[in-house]
This record gives C-alpha cells, sequence and structure tokens, in this order.
C-alpha cells in the first residue's frame, strides 16, 4: 500500500492557491496599482508555499518550526492582499480568501504542535 509523504495534502492545497491566485492576478488592472498588488499577491502566495516545501525538508524541529512560520506569515499576508483585491474590484475572492485563513490554522496548529513537542 502506498504511504502519503508527510505533509503533501497541505503541499497540493498550497500549490492549488497559488496557481489560483496567479490566475487572478493576471486578471486585476495593469495600472499602477493593479501592477503592485497583483506582484505583493503572487510573492505572498508563492512565499508560502516555497516556505511550506522547505520546512517539510528541514533539518531540524527549530528549522521546521522557523519555516512553517515563515510560511503562516505569508499567508497571512495572502489573505490581506485577497482581501484588498474583493475590496476594490467585482471579483469575488471567498472561496481563495477561506482557503488561505484555513491554511493558516492548519499551519498555526502544526507549529504550535511542534513547539509542544520540542520540550519533550
Amino acid at each position: 500500500m502506498p504511504t502519503l509523504e508527510k505533509g503533501r495534502d497541505i503541499a497540493e492545497r498550497l500549490l492549488e492557491l497559488g496557481a489560483t491566485i496567479v490566475l487572478i492576478a493576471k486578471r486585476l488592472p495593469k495600472d499602477r496599482w493593479g501592477r503592485h498588488i497583483s506582484f505583493q499577491l503572487v510573492r505572498a502566495v508563492t512565499g508560502a508555499g516555497s516556505n511550506y516545501e522547505e520546512a517539510r525538508g528541514a533539518e531540524s524541529r527549530a528549522d521546521f518550526i522557523h519555516k512553517v512560520g515563515i510560511a503562516l506569515k505569508e499567508l497571512r499576508e495572502t489573505s490581506y492582499w485577497l482581501a484588498l483585491v474583493a475590496k476594490t474590484s467585482n471579483l469575488d475572492l471567498d472561496r481563495e480568501i477561506d482557503e488561505a485563513n484555513q491554511l493558516a490554522a492548519i499551519l498555526m496548529a502544526s507549529k504550535r504542535t511542534a513547539i509542544e513537542n520540542r520540550a519533550r
């Protein structure tokens, strides 16, 4: 029976969210503000995914905690930029905001568990 690589499901969700947001960013206006927001949004979501991948390959528990923490920060920033886009456009981004928030909650719990287990 094949085994799932630890954290693969979260990595896949982050990758899917990143791909979705890249497509959303392509739809934003090409003016100064649209380009700025698009860049920040894509930078944040891709940072979340790439830092989570680094956490999955962490060299120590401390390294894992640090990298998951960075991924968590990037997801929070992603939620902010998505909310800003939703408020300034006619795009319905509730699903994407919800997914970013769910993933942030999962990473927060993972970080908390790693911190608690560090003391053992």
